[in-house]
């Protein structure tokens, strides 16, 4: 599927990537260029609503700290809720693109994407152009720490190994590179072309230069 920056043609984008790569920004960036831009986490984070409120919590924050620490008795059963609203979210957003071919639509993934099963992951290669927005291995620090500090909800599938006496804090820093390293080949195999961060962090960037960027891409991938 190829992107073009005409604007009589729909512009359809999937974003994928760990949390912190700037999905969300690029997202931001082209909504104001006009484009119409979804938010899976705004989505998922509506359909959660009722029961984080019964806990006090609201935003994107507050559902990290309602998923808790993957260390946390009701991690697993929150992840598990979590996904599945991702799931049911990614079908909605899919169908909607499927019932109107001329739509256009920025998507800003969550990191979790690649857990929402083949079916949804071959309707969103056939329906959308999937850029992965890779950080490299020594942005990955980065990107602990922004865990760490300002905490996104993380599905750890598994990846969260404690070892004894072991800070849960200690046991991110440990496992979040392996995780990072999971994913990264997941995002690869689902992505139609991948933009390196590094690249994207010239303060000049517009939306328009962002989509040469993958027009660009693409055509090196052919």
């Amino acid at each position: 599927m190829t992107v073009e920056t005409h604007r009589e043609e729909p512009l359809r984008l999937a974003l994928i990537g760990m949390s912190g790569a700037g999905k969300t920004f690029w997202t931001k960036k082209l909504a104001s260029a006009g484009y119409l831009a979804v938010s899976c986490d705004d989505r998922i984070e509506q359909k959660l609503a009722s029961r984080l409120a019964a806990g006090g919590y609201a935003g994107i924050n507050g559902v990290a700290a309602w998923m808790g620490w993957p260390d946390s008795a009701t991690y697993a059963e929150r992840e598990s809720e979590y996904l599945a609203e991702e799931i049911h979210t990614l079908d909605e957003v899919l169908t909607e693109l499927e019932k109107q071919p001329e739509k256009s639509m920025v998507l800003d993934t969550t990191g979790s994407v690649i857990h929402t099963g083949n079916n949804l992951l071959m309707r969103l290669r056939r329906q959308t152009t999937i850029v992965h927005l890779a950080a490299s291995t020594e942005e990955q620090q980065l990107l602990i720490e922004r865990y760490l500090n300002d905490p996104k909800p993380v599905l750890w599938r598994g990846a969260f190994q404690p070892k004894a006496g072991e800070k849960p804090r200690d046991t991110v820093a440990r496992c979040y590179p392996a995780l990072i390293a999971a994913r990264r080949q997941s995002y690869e195999a689902l992505a139609h072309c991948t933009l390196q961060v590094a690249a994207l962090r010239g303060a000049s960037l517009d939306a328009l230069a962002f989509l040469k960027m993958i027009h660009d891409k693409m055509g090196s991938t052919r």
